[in-house]
């Protein structure tokens, strides 16, 4: 409403169009990308770095106001289930650069191994979400890359080199905790990044073999 009650149309103040309203809708789109993009790169560099990360710290990072990243991602948890999404994009296209071929025992010690460096960098933004989203929802958006990983083990009990005696849901279950066990014992002190690899790879060979 103007001075003497006249209503002025979106985008508008004090009768003025806003430097905003003025840009085309196209472009206004254009800008809204990439301050999402620029919260999401810094907010995941940040969330990846180490445990404790504010909001504040990320919408600074981006070289955004904290009112333009709520803009974008009105609670912290919204903004945590949009950094694992980047993260999981990112890691389900490492995937395709694992070689899957030969025997599935040999194949799924590649993936653990060449894959662990993103696991280490999602530890510590696993750390700075696990009080913004269910275990439920961490465990379904893992699912697209748990199904690969249930495709070498029938693989490899097809191939006899893993044990058929387990329930397959269960096998894959348990990698899955293995490996954040794994990063849960790093962030405790109780295990190195360097030793978390070869330990894995044992533990599975042990639990698998027929």
């Amino acid at each position: 409403m103007g001075p003497t009650g006249t209503s002025y149309p979106s985008g508008m103040a004090d009768g003025k169009t806003t430097a905003s309203a003025r840009r085309p809708s196209g472009q206004r789109r254009a800008d809204a990308q990439r301050n999402i993009d620029k919260i999401l790169d810094a907010g995941l560099r940040l969330y990846s770095s180490r445990p404790g990360v504010s909001v504040a710290e990320v919408a600074e990072a981006a070289g955004v106001g904290r009112v333009t990243l709520y803009g974008h991602f009105p609670s912290r948890t919204e903004l945590a289930k949009a950094l694992m999404g980047r993260a999981f994009e990112e890691t389900e296209a490492a995937w395709q650069d694992v070689d899957t071929g030969g025997p599935a025992g040999d194949a799924l010690e590649r993936v653990l191994r060449e894959q662990w460096y993103l696991m280490e960098r999602n530890r510590n933004l696993r750390d700075n979400i696990v009080g913004d989203v269910s275990p439920q929802w961490l465990r379904a958006r893992h699912d697209p890359i748990l199904k690969r990983v249930e495709d070498l083990i029938t693989r490899g009990r097809d191939e006899g080199a893993f044990r058929a005696d387990l329930p397959l849901p269960w096998m894959v279950t348990a990698l899955y905790s293995l490996v954040h066990a794994a990063s849960d014992e790093i962030s405790a002190g109780r295990l190195t990044t360097e030793e978390a690899p070869d330990i894995l790879v044992a533990s599975l060979r042990s639990l698998y073999r027929p």
